[in-house]
């Protein structure tokens, strides 16, 4: 493998799924963080979070040597021969715009180690930061920070990562693009032969190596995820107007429309809406960046406006069915914003739990890997909700169970399940995978772009 040895600035879920990925190709990685907690717990082999598959090529990785895990960002840049900027870029919650604080801190605190350095060094920006951050102020930083010049003796690029939540691991190895945004030349070649290495074979028809400047590859990162979160908010606001004509599934009509080859079927699921945390932060960003320079995304903005108000549609077929809420018990099947990782940033559970409580409902919640996740998200939102340990738990003696994550435990469940621990059987499926028939058959139901009257 590659003689390189990476730096990692961040720990979080880009950051760690990268290092562990790296590592496990026999690239030497030290990955540093501010977090003493997770230092210790990642150089035992102990994800701090929830990912798919993560656990044991994390372990596999550190009983191999070549994982270790710091909290000095100096010993880590002086450890290696390229840094991968991967730190978190949350929206300001007053005007939505992009946070770089993090991002800014690390291109400074990079740029000090770099003074005790004498060797060319290339820095990596895989954060998601608006079009003119890495060149105009990480570059700025370095250079301003380590007294170095930027394509001299510091490369740098803005690589943009396209990983999802619960398939990361599949992502990072199996990627249907390589996207660079280069400095110069020099900075795009040496980052280019180290991933010609880390993919081998993969590399070429079914994964282009694209290069390009800066600032069309950060630009790159939001036009990916602006387009497939409208894409989701499309097919949920059609799923609204499938739900006005009885007999018309939105699940037929989105594999019909996803057939045609310019569409295709992927992100066209309706449900409760997108969470997590890149859509949320990197549409507000993007909306807030083009608002800066007098220009309105409306589309950007609409996809917005139509997720918000999915969410809260659930409650609205939980009224249909239950009447006023007020007094009811409500159970929330799936935390999480998405099945395979207990990540619980911006999870629809979170705005349907605060709905319903509002209405005077007592809720409770379960879900297979987020209950410590959840706990903290709910305190932050400062919503009362009881978490159970099970499915049973959870919809013993309710009134209604809302699915809002789609887990394989819960897509085997029959209506018998549901009328034999419910107090009201009545089940509000806001991720599509129950049987509309068989369940309107059987109980008090309601699905997502399907309109059944009882």
């Amino acid at each position: 493998m590659s003689e390189y040895r990476v730096s990692i600035v961040g720990t979080g879920f880009v950051g760690l799924v990268t290092a562990v990925c790296f590592a496990d190709r026999g690239i030497k990685t030290i990955c540093s963080t501010r977090n003493e907690k997770n230092v210790e717990m990642i150089n035992k082999g102990i994800p701090p979070f929830f990912e798919n598959g993560l656990e044991e090529l994390l372990k596999k990785v550190v009983d191999e040597g070549n994982l270790v895990c710091t909290t000095s960002r100096e010993e880590a840049i002086l450890k290696s021969d390229m840094t991968l900027i991967i730190v978190g870029t949350p929206f300001n919650h007053i005007d939505k715009s992009i946070n770089l604080d993090y991002m800014e801190q690390a291109a400074i605190d990079i740029g000090k180690a770099l003074v005790k350095k004498n060797s060319y060094h290339l820095v990596v920006v895989r954060s998601t930061v608006v079009p003119g951050t890495s060149r105009n102020m990480v570059g700025k930083q370095l250079k301003n920070h380590s007294g170095k010049e930027i394509g001299k003796d510091i490369g740098l690029i803005m690589q943009p990562e396209f990983l999802a939540e619960g398939r990361s691991i599949e992502d990072t190895f199996w990627p249907d693009r390589v996207v660079i945004g280069e400095y110069d030349e020099k900075s795009g070649d040496l980052l280019q032969e180290l991933y010609e290495e880390f993919y081998g074979d993969h590399i070429g028809e079914k994964c282009p190596i694209i290069r390009m400047n800066i600032e069309s590859a950060e630009l790159v990162k939001y036009g990916n995820n602006c387009f497939l979160a409208t894409k989701i908010s499309f097919i949920n606001e059609l799923s609204r107007i499938a739900e006005l004509v009885p007999g018309v599934d939105i699940g037929k009509v989105a594999h019909g429309v996803g057939l045609d080859y310019r569409i295709n079927h992927r992100f066209l699921g309706s449900g409760v809406g997108w969470g997590g945390s890149c859509f949320p932060k990197d549409l507000n960003a993007i909306v807030a960046f083009a608002r800066s320079h007098g220009l309105e995304a409306q589309i950007i903005q609409s996809a917005i406006d139509v997720n918000d108000n999915q969410a809260l549609h659930a409650v609205a077929l939980a009224e249909e069915l239950l009447g006023d809420l007020k007094g009811k018990t409500i159970a929330l099947l799936g935390l999480a914003f998405k099945p395979g990782t207990d990540d619980m940033r911006y999870a629809p559970s979170r705005r349907i739990a605060a709905d319903v409580v509002a209405k005077g409902a007592v809720v409770k919640g379960y879900d297979p890997k987020a209950k410590e996740s959840a706990v903290e998200a709910f305190d932050q939102d400062k919503t009362v909700i009881t978490l159970t340990e099970s499915v049973i738990d959870v919809i013993k003696d309710s009134d209604c169970a809302i699915v809002c994550a789609e887990w394989d435990e819960f897509e085997n469940l029959e209506p018998s399940f549901f009328k034999s621990h419910m107090r009201t059987p009545c089940v509000v499926d806001g991720r599509r995978i129950y049987d509309p028939i068989l369940f309107s058959s059987e109980l008090q139901f309601r699905i997502i772009g399907y309109n059944i009257k009882d």
